[in-house]
């Protein structure tokens, strides 16, 4: 079985393994990526880390940046050349890249599936609607990353077969836990987008209420940076708050060892909750107790295996925080809860299994 996966998110080098894996299951597989990607953090340069089994391609992108009118304008001729039997679109349906290899597989007799994170219904302007119409109608079969994405895009009217599979898992043998060095100040770890609805300014706030020896490392970029770090000078903080820029995709598991606790305090807005929260997977696979909000898809990607608490809800976060601060044991019991979690349900391992499940189900 031939398969070609259009995927700008394989540009980072960690998220690769999961190619290896669909590879391994008999999969020939040619993994098309564009140089970098350009996004409000800045631009990320292809990382090749695992290659190993699969063909990755990388072909020039148009409009790189703009989520919603980027393409690939070599992939007919690549689609061509490979002749695949399926076309894996890593891609929202309202996309002209989705769009422009939906149509070029389609002349090439492939059969089709795209990707969909979107979470909240939401009806967009022409011609974005009507391409997103199209897609839903021609597609073989769709993948949603949680349950309210695959309720979504059904609300919108996809009639077609849809599996709920995260986009990526993780590599837990990458992201392992580690003894805590010794006497080192309770460290609260944030890794993600500086902007509003990532809540980071509520960690801030929550985190000046603490009582006892502790720091707070924000690892991301992006345009709240500036009102961040003013916010840590105006509560008292800033000496106890380090900022850091991101980092290569394979450095990420020695980042979370620096961490006692992550936080992922997100907060849902009109166009937009949390979709999945990735960075809590990691930490929990590499025995960091998580806190989360209870925005959007994150309550189901904790479970029972970190606290979660209301969204923008600062004393509730200060409270979480300080028991993790307080209770070694507590700490002990989530790291373990988390490891478990994540071995059980989001392994790169396991996604590949069932993505190439649904390959086979549409050759079948």
């Amino acid at each position: 079985m031939r398969v070609l996966m259009l995927s700008k998110a394989c540009i980072v080098g960690i998220y690769q393994r999961k190619l290896e894996y669909i590879a391994q299951q008999g999969v020939d597989l040619l993994t098309v990526v564009p140089p970098s990607w350009r996004d409000e953090r800045g631009e990320q340069k292809l990382e090749r880390v695992y290659t190993e089994g699969y063909m990755l391609h990388v072909t020039p992108i148009r409009f790189n940046g703009n989520f919603h009118l980027h393409y690939y304008p070599a992939l007919p001729a690549i689609l061509r050349d490979f002749k695949p039997d399926v076309v894996h679109i890593d891609e929202e349906p309202y996309n002209l890249a989705t769009w422009h290899a939906l149509y070029h597989a389609r002349r090439q007799g492939a059969k089709t599936l795209f990707f969909t994170w979107q979470n909240i219904n939401r009806r967009y302007p022409p011609p974005f609607r009507w391409g997103e119409s199209w897609v839903m109608r021609s597609s073989d079969a769709a993948i949603a990353g949680t349950d309210s994405a695959a309720e979504v895009l059904q609300a919108k009217g996809y009639a077609g077969p849809v599996v709920t599979i995260p986009q990526f898992g993780t590599d837990p043998g990458l992201f392992q836990p580690t003894p805590r060095a010794p006497r080192r100040p309770f460290t609260i770890g944030y890794v993600g987008r500086f902007v509003p609805e990532k809540g980071v300014l509520l960690l801030l706030q929550a985190a000046s209420q603490l009582q006892g020896d502790w720091r707070l490392h924000l690892v991301g970029s992006g345009p709240q940076r500036p009102l961040l770090e003013s916010t840590s000078a105006a509560l008292g903080i800033a000496g106890r708050v380090t900022f850091t820029e991101w980092v290569a995709s394979t450095e990420m598991p020695s980042l979370y060892h620096q961490f006692d606790a992550l936080a992922l305090p997100s907060l849902t807005r009109e166009n937009w909750k949390e979709q999945f929260g990735r960075v809590l997977v990691e930490a929990m696979a590499s025995g960091v107790p998580v806190i989360g909000s209870d925005s959007g898809a994150i309550p189901g990607v904790i479970a029972d295996a970190g606290l979660i608490l209301p969204e923008g809800d600062v004393p509730a976060l200060t409270g979480a925080l300080q028991r993790l601060l307080n209770d070694a044991a507590l700490r002990q019991s989530l790291a373990q809860r988390g490891r478990d979690h994540v071995l059980a349900h989001f392994t790169h391992a396991r996604i590949a299994q069932a993505t190439v499940e649904v390959y086979r189900s549409l050759m079948a």
